[in-house]
């Protein structure tokens, strides 16, 4: 290429990315019109199409034409594609100037996908990121794990965002008011308002949802630890047929809810960097995290780990677009030092260096 990595600033480099991954979705649209001038109703085929999607696969399960070991993954592939349409709204991707119909796609999204933070919350969230992203103020990639060592605390958090909550309460609460400042809030009242937009940030779809899963869960432990330890347990007709339902609520929504989370948010946390990057310089912020052996978890992130450090230097492209240019992105982004598959990240904490400062100081 004609210019030297060595000798330019981040700044620079990511301006050269940037530049090279919005001329090659340009030269995607000279080539396929359609894709410019359709853009809205590609965002709400996509939507309607997974929605059919969810929906059929579930009833098929229900009449008994699939196993559940099909119904499972099938809806969670389909809300996966819903996940990556939310981002995209976020941005004002589709119905930038109707208001009425981005809401509603992020509403019907968020009934898809129950399992997340309301959209309208996280639409706040998500914009601070790219611009603070892997700082102790990103409360969006804290709230998955993002920097937390590994280990089983992390392992049972990063598929439930409740149990993320619930296991580190003071380290989240430390992350929303760091989150809080960074708003610079004009008075207490304002504070607390935004304190209580994050208390509230899951009601009310998310806090059923969690309620009715982790009620299951329990449901099943006890009735297995029951049943292996000599006294298995009679329910009710009633508790009975509750129970029923409730299987079946969980292979049709609530599992692959689970397993699209697990698998999204293990590949967006160690994707990411935390702690010791510094704010706004994108070079630090991602990896490409896309090794051949995480192809069964990128099946249901929509190749998230692959393709989302494109979206952090051209941060208005379509995901399907970013999937269509990714060949020409991860080449000039591994020329300009992007990382790709740095394994380390797994030990490190996230952390974009081997060390971070305060571990240093305290070697020394």
């Amino acid at each position: 290429m004609s210019v030297d990595p060595s000798t330019m600033t981040d700044a620079e480099k990511t301006d050269v990315i940037r530049k090279t991954i919005l001329e090659e979705g340009r030269a995607l649209r000279r080539r396929h019109p359609w894709l410019e001038k359709h853009q809205n109703l590609i965002g709400a085929s996509i939507m309607a199409v997974s929605l059919l999607g969810m929906i059929a696969s579930g009833a098929l399960y229900v009449i008994g034409t699939i196993p559940w070991w099909v119904c499972v993954p099938v809806t969670a592939i389909f809300a996966s594609f819903i996940h990556e349409l939310e981002h995209d709204l976020i941005h004002l991707m589709y119905f930038k100037n109707r208001p009425w119909a981005n809401d509603l796609m992020l509403a019907l999204g968020w009934l898809a996908r129950a399992s997340t933070v309301s959209p309208f919350v996280r639409r706040k969230l998500h914009l601070h990121h790219h611009k603070f992203s892997g700082t102790e103020s990103d409360l969006e990639e804290r709230g998955i794990t993002n920097g937390e060592r590994w280990g089983l605390r992390r392992l049972l958090m990063t598929g439930d965002n409740m149990m993320a909550i619930f296991l580190r309460p003071f380290t989240m609460q430390r992350a929303v008011r760091q989150y809080i400042r960074s708003q610079k809030p004009a008075s207490r009242g304002e504070a607390r308002k935004m304190s209580l937009q994050q208390i509230l940030a899951y009601a009310p779809l998310g806090n059923i949802y969690y309620l009715l899963f982790h009620s299951w869960v329990v449901a099943h432990v006890v009735l297995f630890t029951a049943q292996i330890s000599g006294n298995p347990l009679t329910l009710s007709a009633e508790l009975s047929a509750a129970m029923s339902i409730l299987n079946t609520f969980a292979v049709v929504y609530m599992l692959p809810s689970f397993l699209r989370t697990f698998c999204l948010h293990f590949i967006s946390s160690n994707m990411h960097y935390y702690g010791d990057v510094e704010a706004r310089n994108v070079m630090q912020q991602c990896q490409v995290l896309n090794p051949w052996w995480l192809m069964p978890m990128q099946v249901f992130c929509f190749n998230f780990g692959s393709t989302h450090a494109i979206h952090h230097f051209a941060v208005r492209e379509p995901f399907y677009i970013r999937q269509w240019t990714a060949p020409a992105a991860h080449k000039v982004m591994r020329e300009m030092g992007v990382r790709f598959n740095d394994y380390g990240t797994f030990l490190r904490g996230n952390r974009f260096y081997r060390e971070t400062s305060a571990e240093k100081r305290q070697a020394a």
